[in-house]
Parts: structure tokens; C-alpha cells; sequence
């Protein structure tokens, strides 16, 4: 949600919502500054940890206000998610990879999915690219070759066809057989940071291309014109939950920033984003105010709404108009925001480490930061459609 605001700001200039930005991240870092709170154990996955580590990452490739005071600078923070999810990595089972949830008491431990291992394979590759530290981009290469080691990665006829998730308890000989817009996106962002970061090596460039071509098959049904994105695997049985609900927003803004890195997919990736842009802001007619966005683009209003809905078409339309002028900047580029490459360290970072209670603040802070949220994304659907 956050990223997406910082998009609004780059896409517009407007400032309006920059202060909530900053209050979100920072209520969210935690004591040992690596966005794992402790009000959070009882659900931490290394995927969310690793959203907000995405956030962090966009705020310094923009050269969004740092938060200033004590809170550590924004690429501070993704490098010190980077550092504690080091420790996460598990080689005991499936040959490595890293597990879905961060603590073994919650459900899903057992779990190797995408998500978390795509999310922290796109912090290293963007730390490689920000910071020009080859040990990020080591890492970043590891994790790629985990993954296509395993079931979750599928290649057929030049796609890659991404998988959801992978049980540890079967030593991941299986592999869940859901494809989610998400994942996509979050493999095809690291890939695209990786194959700039290596001045275009070929490797990565097909790499890249073979996930543009799996997601043209999945996400972009010909029987809609073929440039219309589709979350196929809930959209059309109308089951899709809040998190799937947003999904498309993910790959749709990841889809704009390829073409920046990789500028070859430009031709390839515009003509979706533009299609998929108008075809979600034509149904964004719902709801008592006739502004609310459903999740379906290639029909009329769907009945559904909420933060999720709205936040994917303010993105596939804000994706829109991005431009070389906002290019992820770097160290080398004027990127502004102070490296900490011990970041985390030093503090007790253990994924084992004892939690506090969860407390009536603790709970009543997280309430008025949903509730904020809501509110701006509700609000920002609004300039979608004036």
C-alpha cells in the first residue's frame, strides 16, 4: 500500500500523503530496526517482512524524504531485513530456501513458498543495484538458482511458469500448482534489477523474458484482447481474498519499473499496461459515490470493492505514466539515502527471541494505521477517476 503512495508522489508531486508514509514505516520498524516487530510475532511471514523492506527500498530509490530522528535511513532498513533473513535461509530440507513463516509457531512454517523467497531474492537484487555491493548480488544469484532447483520454477516452450508454495515436510518433492500475479511480479522486478545491475548480461535478460512470457499466457487471457490482466486463478469465480484482491497492483507497477531496467521490454509491456489501465478505470463506477473499483478490468463493476481493489487500479493507471525521469536512482545515480551495511546487526535479531505481550497501545497504534491507510487509498481512488 505504502509503495504505491510513494509511486502516487513520484507519478504526481503531490506531497499530500508523504507524512502518513513516513509514520507507517516507522511504527513499523521495531526494536531491532528490521520491520519484525514484536507486536506482530504472532503472524510475521518473511513475505511481509519483506514488503515493507520493498517499501523501504522504493522510498530510497526516489529519494523520498528520509524520516529523520532516530528512525534509520530507508535503504538502512532493507539492508537490515536483508541481514536478518539471512539467518532464515534452511538448507536442512529441499536443499535450501528459505521457509514462509519467520517463527516455527506459526502456521505454514513447513511451507517453502515464492513469495518469501522471490520477495527476499528482489531485496538483494535491489541492494546490488542501489548500493554496487556484489555480495547482494551473490546472494540474489543463490536464491535464483534455489528456486529453479526446485518445483516452484517450471520452464516450457521459453515461459516460466511460477508456483506457489512447496512443503518442506516432503522435502519439497511437490509443488502447489497456483500461479499468482504477485509472484510474478516480484521474480520479474529482481530479475530486471539484476540485469541492469550486471550491465545487461544475456542470462538475465532471458530470464527476464521468460517471466513476461509466462505472465502474457496466465495473467493476459486472449478471449479479453490479451492485454487486460486477469488474476485468473480467483477472478473468475469472484473468490479472490483481500490479499489476492491487491495482487495485480504488484506486478502492475514491477511491469513499469522493467521497463526502465530492461529497456527492450518496453514494446511489450506498454501496450498491457495501457490496456489494462483503461480497462480498470471504465469499472471503477461502483459503490454510493460511483468510484469504487471491483477486481475484475475486462468487465463492468463487479459489486466487490475495498482497499485492495482500489489500490490496484490506482497502480496499473499510475503505472502508466512512468518515464526515464524516475528511474530507480542508486549510489552512482544521486541516491541520497545512507548505506548501513551492518544494519540489524548487533541487536538481538534471533527469530527465536522471546516476545513481549502484545499490548492495548500496541494494538490501538496498528488500528489507527489501518484505518489511515484505508482512508488514503479510498481517497486516492478518487484522483484515478476525476
Amino acid at each position: 500500500m505504502f509503495g504505491s503512495l510513494i509511486n502516487y508522489w513520484q507519478y504526481t508531486g503531490d506531497t499530500s500523503y508523504n507524512p502518513v508514509v513516513s509514520q507507517a514505516l516507522a511504527f513499523q520498524i521495531g526494536p531491532d530496526e528490521n520491520f519484525n516487530p514484536p507486536n506482530q510475532s504472532k503472524n510475521m511471514g518473511v513475505d511481509d517482512q519483506a514488503f515493507w523492506a520493498f517499501t523501504a527500498l522504493d522510498a530510497a530509490e526516489a529519494n523520498f524524504p528520509e524520516a529523520g530522528g532516530n528512525i534509520p535511513s530507508w535503504i538502512a532498513l532493507a539492508q537490515a531485513v536483508f541481514n536478518f533473513q539471512q539467518d532464515l535461509w534452511d538448507d536442512t530440507t529441499c536443499g535450501g530456501g528459505m521457509r514462509w513463516q519467520v517463527y516455527q509457531f506459526n502456521p505454514g512454517y513447513n511451507l517453502k513458498n515464492t513469495i518469501s523467497n522471490g520477495g527476499n531474492f528482489q531485496i538483494a537484487a535491489r541492494l546490488a543495484y542501489y548500493t554496487g555491493n556484489q555480495t547482494y548480488a551473490d546472494w540474489a544469484v543463490k536464491m535464483w538458482d534455489w528456486m529453479a532447483s526446485s518445483p516452484l520454477f517450471q520452464t516450457q516452450d521459453g515461459n516460466l511458469y511460477i508456483w506457489d508454495n512447496t512443503d518442506s515436510n516432503n522435502n519439497c518433492t511437490d509443488v502447489a500448482h497456483y500461479a499468482w500475479t504477485y509472484n510474478y511480479g516480484t521474480m520479474l522486478m529482481g530479475a530486471a534489477y539484476m540485469y541492469n545491475y550486471t550491465n545487461g548480461d544475456p542470462t538475465w535478460e532471458q530470464r527476464v523474458m521468460s517471466i513476461l512470457n509466462g505472465a502474457e499466457v496466465l495473467f493476459f487471457p486472449k478471449e479479453y484482447g490479451g492485454n487486460v490482466m486477469s488474476e485468473f486463478q480467483c477472478e473468475p469465480a469472484a473468490n479472490c481474498n483481500n490479499d489476492q484482491s491487491s495482487f495485480k497492483a504488484y506486478l502492475s507497477r514491477w511491469m513499469a519499473v522493467t521497463t526502465l531496467l530492461v529497456p527492450s521490454t518496453h514494446d511489450m509491456i506498454m501496450p498491457k499496461l495501457t490496456a489494462s489501465a483503461a480497462a480498470a478505470a471504465q469499472q471503477c463506477t461502483g459503490g454510493n459515490n460511483g468510484r469504487m473499483c471491483g477486481r475484475r478490468w475486462y468487465a463492468t463493476w463487479d459489486s466487490s470493492s475495498g482497499v485492495g481493489q482500489q489500490m490496484q487500479a490506482l497502480s496499473v493507471i499510475g503505472a502508466t505514466t512512468i518515464h526515464p525521469g524516475i528511474a530507480p536512482k542508486s549510489v552512482k545515480t544521486g541516491g541520497t539515502s545512507k548505506e548501513d551495511p551492518n544494519a540489524g546487526n548487533g541487536k538481538d535479531a534471533s527469530p527465536i527471541q522471546k516476545q513481549k505481550p502484545i499490548t492495548t497501545a500496541d494494538k490501538a497504534g496498528a488500528a489507527i494505521l489501518t484505518i489511515l491507510g484505508v482512508s488514503i487509498i479510498v481517497g486516492g481512488s478518487i484522483w484515478i477517476i476525476m
